[in-house]
């Protein structure tokens, strides 16, 4: 053969071998992409939750098993030809998203507005079969999406639970509250008639016998207070400790007697205040419930008023709230002293609220009582 034509024989072999071994690294590479594809594919199909990714125009390259799970009422309109923002108008229409029902267009707006530009940031999205999802989205290099889909159902079950619980047990803790209240306000009413009585007559001539039977009184009177206060664990934040002896509560001896106006509901209670500021020399106004305290206040002019809280008609706060909003300016308000068989530190504090200047617990002493007065006063 000749040279030249070995030559083109060799050349003629050497490109046969090149297209032959160039198509097979092209077919040896297009099956490890495939491989790696299917791998892929089977490794976001695994995923527990849903998954898609968009392209710069927002149609669908990718999306696993979970995520047509999830959204299985639009399945059927994902394809590479199909924009996100168009099954998301589909499913409005349908009735997928219950938040969006009145309000489409709001809706859809918010949404696209969150799919063209995502930061990242999560939000919820309720379906139309009770389930909730929380939906995380984030901008590719080459101008696509990647979302993220995570059932919640079963964590907004339990956050709606637990607040369940929770109001259940504010509702239990303020029926308690009520219940000690009203007990507090029940046992230590009486209870306040029974000292108060018996501190007035220690003060009168008694015999020997009356007086053993009266420290017999004082005592189970005194057993009784603490038991309940016990029972009703209030800490008797409102008690006056100090037990020195009382002094007069008028202004001063040559003056004119301390005009006090007493509203409690109790008629011994009233009495009680009565003899304690009677035996001072003090002048006692009492009347019945708050309505009848303010319009007593209003009528005469008055050194101390003495209010309970729990009345009928006007209760003992409202009764405060009117004087205070009643007084002139820039002249003296009154001095207003809370006594109630309520002690708590909500009571102390609505007192407070109300415009009280002091509050003091039943039952009450004289010398607590004079105290406060004194006080106020000063």
């Amino acid at each position: 053969m000749p040279k030249s034509g070995l030559r083109d024989w060799g050349g003629a072999l050497a490109r046969g071998l090149g297209r032959l071994l160039g198509g097979r690294a092209l077919a040896d590479a297009e099956a490890q992409a495939r491989t790696a594809g299917d791998r892929l594919r089977e490794a976001i199909d695994l995923l527990p939750e849903g998954v898609v990714f968009l392209d710069a125009e927002g149609r669908y390259i990718l999306w696993n098993k979970r995520y047509a799970e999830i959204y299985h009422r639009s399945a059927d309109l994902f394809s590479s030809e199909a924009r996100l923002s168009d099954t998301l108008r589909e499913g409005v229409a349908r009735g997928d998203y219950p938040d969006a029902i009145g309000r489409e267009e709001e809706w859809l707006a918010t949404r696209l507005d969150k799919l063209l530009n995502p930061t990242g940031e999560r939000h919820e999205q309720r379906l139309a079969d009770g389930r909730w999802l929380m939906i995380e989205e984030r901008r590719t290099s080459d101008g696509g999406v990647i979302g993220l889909r995570v059932d919640i159902t079963q964590m907004k079950r339990q956050a709606a639970a637990l607040e369940d619980a929770l109001h259940r047990a504010e509702v239990a803790s303020r029926a308690k509250s009520e219940f000690v209240a009203d007990m507090s306000h029940e046992l230590r009413t009486p209870l306040n008639g029974v000292t108060g009585l018996v501190q007035v007559l220690e003060k009168t001539p008694l015999t020997k016998t009356q007086s053993a039977l009266l420290q017999d009184i004082a005592a189970s009177a005194a057993q009784l207070e603490k038991l309940v206060g016990g029972l009703l664990d209030y800490g008797d934040a409102a008690r006056e400790t100090d037990t020195s002896p009382p002094s007069p509560v008028s202004h001063d001896a040559e003056g004119p007697p301390l005009r006090v106006l007493a509203a409690d509901d109790n008629p011994t209670n009233r009495k009680v205040l009565e003899l304690m500021l009677g035996a001072a020399g003090a002048e006692v106004i009492s009347v019945e419930n708050g309505q009848q305290a303010v319009e007593a206040w209003r009528a005469g002019a008055f050194d101390v008023v003495l209010m309970d809280l729990r009345m009928p008609v006007m209760d003992g706060l409202d009764a405060i709230r009117a004087i205070r909003k009643a007084e002139a300016p820039g002249l003296p308000r009154a001095p207003i002293i809370v006594i109630s068989a309520n002690t708590s530190p909500d009571d102390l504090r609505a007192s407070d609220a109300a415009g009280a200047d002091r509050h003091i617990g039943k039952p009450i002493r004289a010398e607590a009582l004079f105290d406060a007065i004194s006080g106020v006063l000063a």
